[in-house]
């Protein structure tokens, strides 16, 4: 397990004004769940750690991913995500706000100051959201995962958990995938299952720890 990094300064998104927003909306997606606008079911929330750093890495097949598997968490967390939400309405405010990590999609130099930036959450015992397949990924194809994640855990010893993921992408499907449907289906249930840790230590090599992780996901997705 890797120490805290005392000399680097604290990142944004692990300060007072992160976590007051992180409360503050919160607040709002645990009234939404409670009254069912979407039914959310949340498995295995207990197998992340209370405290101390870990990588928590799910499969991405809706907009909406990271609303619900944030919103399971009960610890601030960060995420690595698609730059152009810095510039949404709202959203970019939030994101801002949050000290979320931008990445530009297929260019390496934006990857690998995201991958920086993440250390340093984990260096600093935070918790940090990855999404393995680096896009949205519709029902019937595959993504291949990059291997950011796998090199995170392998130089840090920090932990995977990985993340199922199901029916976020019925509640608000792709608009290519969506044909006569409605934009946004509320009647469609939504379930986040945190599956047990991966420890990296069992792995000397980044391609076998992404396999592994690949597989547990899509254990957990049913």
């Amino acid at each position: 397990m890797a120490s805290n990094d005392n000399t680097a300064r604290r990142p944004k998104g692990l300060g007072k004004r992160a976590w007051l927003t992180t409360q503050f909306v919160r607040r709002i997606l645990r009234t939404l769940a409670w009254s069912n606008i979407v039914r959310v079911t949340v498995l295995g929330r207990e197998r992340v750690p209370k405290t101390g750093p870990v990588i928590i890495a799910s499969n991405h097949i809706s907009m909406l991913d990271a609303v619900f598997l944030w919103g399971a968490l009960r610890r601030r967390a960060i995420a690595i995500a698609m730059a152009e939400l810095w510039s949404w309405p709202v959203v970019g405010w939030l994101v801002r706000r949050l000290g979320q990590i931008p990445v530009v999609r297929r260019d390496n130099e934006s990857g690998g100051a995201a991958l920086s930036q993440a250390e340093q959450i984990l260096r600093h015992g935070g918790v940090l959201i990855i999404y393995p397949e680096g896009r949205l990924v519709a029902p019937g194809e595959s993504e291949p995962y990059k291997p950011g994640v796998a090199k995170l855990a392998l130089a840090t010893g920090i932990p995977i958990i990985p993340v199922g993921t199901t029916g976020t992408d019925r509640v608000l499907p792709m608009r290519r995938h969506r044909g006569d449907g409605p934009a946004f289906d509320r009647r469609q249930p939504v379930t986040i299952h945190f599956g047990a840790p991966i420890d990296p230590a069992e792995f000397d090599d980044p391609d076998k720890l992404l396999d592994h992780l690949r597989d547990r996901i899509e254990d957990l997705r049913g």
